[in-house]
């Protein structure tokens, strides 16, 4: 399923992935790609608040990973765009891609490819203005009751 968004400001993209984020169950991978300052964080950070969060969501740029509690699961946010060898923390992702109580949200996901599953949503960002977005989603099949509402 390929799925797009027009957004005109950083709160519609938030309230979109908070509505993606009211649906998760576990297991589920999002993988997300823009360029620099693009809205990947503001789309975790509207994952989160939809899984019921309260917790601060920054991006992971210089940390790699940021876990944010959500009742029952966790929410493991990765960031590889200063990593040219992921390394360790390749098996830590698989690790958490494997707890079917963790949503996991990869940003800049080309190094660990590889241990991405093929069931996931991959959002592509691209800034069509100074705050407005377009949003490209591809989910597999297995992953469409995210988009539920969503879909047109």
């Amino acid at each position: 399923m390929i799925l797009r968004i027009d957004s005109g400001s950083p709160d519609v993209t938030e309230q979109f992935a908070a509505e993606i984020g009211s649906r998760v169950r576990g297991g589920e991978v999002i993988v997300l790609s823009s360029d620099l300052g693009g809205g990947k964080t503001t789309f975790v950070r509207g994952l989160a608040r939809g899984m019921g969060s309260t917790d601060h969501v920054a991006s992971p740029t210089f940390t790699i990973s940021k876990e944010y509690q959500a009742g029952q699961l966790s929410l493991y946010h990765f960031d590889f765009y200063r990593l040219n060898d992921p390394g360790i923390v390749k098996a830590e992702l698989a690790e958490f891609i494997a707890d079917p109580m963790a949503v996991v949200a990869v940003e800049w996901g080309d190094s660990v490819k590889d241990v991405l599953p093929a069931e996931r949503v991959d959002v592509h960002i691209e800034r069509t203005g100074e705050s407005s977005r377009r949003l490209r989603i591809e989910a597999s099949v297995s992953l469409l009751y995210l988009f539920q509402e969503q879909a047109t």
